[in-house]
């Protein structure tokens, strides 16, 4: 299968190139970055320290999804909405990871699936996927007797908050409990807020240093704290979820998939 990785220069483009050139069964198709980068005409090789492989980095968008079976695109939300447009168009799987998409970006990126396969989630990770299922499965049981926050802490990189791993974990409690959660999140608190609203689902988005991603949801009731964690040490875990999706993703009809679809979760 033939894969190809936009924004392949930066973290999580270089792990996915790392992961692609050592899966047996895969092969890189090509990888590219926005104009004007220093890492175009390069070969991929140099991003990731390994053998020359006569693959430069590119700027052609549509070129790469013209040559490969399915790209992956860890990149910004409005670059994501241009790639959805060119898978559309060719008919390439599209496996998506970017995070802080607005409703308007979503729905394009729900258009592009009514003719090629994309999946999306907010985090690749298996684990994590894993975790949002029994958020959801906790927040059911328990109900409105105990206050539920999200605790995220991603890298100082990380620029949109929360994080779409933390929206995740909170679409999953507020699903548990009937609810949307855009009536319940409370994402700031400042000054004299006030005692916690009932029902509320808050978060508290940390950042810092080179964490890879803690994310941590806390059920708070009288006598008792029940507290369910995931901690990454390694993007690697992102780049294998990438790759399962793809390869899941050749075997479907066209649509608009989730990690849950490719684990068999929905």
């Amino acid at each position: 299968m033939k894969i190809g990785v936009v924004g392949c220069a930066g973290r999580m483009g270089r792990m996915l190139l790392e992961t692609i050139l050592s899966t047996d069964g895969l092969s890189l198709s090509g990888g590219i970055e926005h104009t004007g980068n220093d890492a175009i005409g390069c070969d991929v090789a140099t991003l990731i320290g390994g053998d020359a492989t006569g693959i430069l980095v590119g700027g052609d968008a549509a070129a790469l999804f013209a040559a490969s079976d399915a790209v992956i695109d860890f990149t910004v939300p409005m670059a994501t909405v241009m790639h959805a447009r060119l898978a559309a168009d060719t008919g390439t799987i599209l496996v998506v990871g970017t995070t802080g998409m607005d409703a308007d970006q979503l729905v394009q990126l729900q258009a592009a699936g009514q003719q090629t396969t994309i999946v999306h989630a907010g985090n690749m990770s298996v684990g994590i996927n894993l975790l949002e299922g029994l958020v959801q499965q906790v927040s059911a049981v328990l109900g409105n007797d105990y206050d539920i926050e999200v605790v995220e802490m991603p890298p100082r990189h990380k620029i949109d908050a929360p994080s779409g791993t933390a929206l995740m974990l909170g679409e999953a409690a507020a699903a548990g409990r009937g609810v949307d959660l855009g009536a319940v999140s409370q994402r700031t608190r400042d000054g004299h807020t006030g005692a916690r609203t009932p029902g509320d689902i808050g978060f508290a988005n940390l950042r810092g240093g080179d964490v890879v991603g803690d994310h941590t949801v806390i059920f708070a009731g009288d006598g008792e704290r029940i507290e369910i964690t995931h901690k990454a040490s390694s993007r690697t875990i992102y780049a294998a979820g990438a790759m399962r999706a793809a390869l899941w993703a050749k075997d479907q009809a066209p649509g608009l998939y989730s990690m849950k679809d490719v684990l068999g979760m929905a």
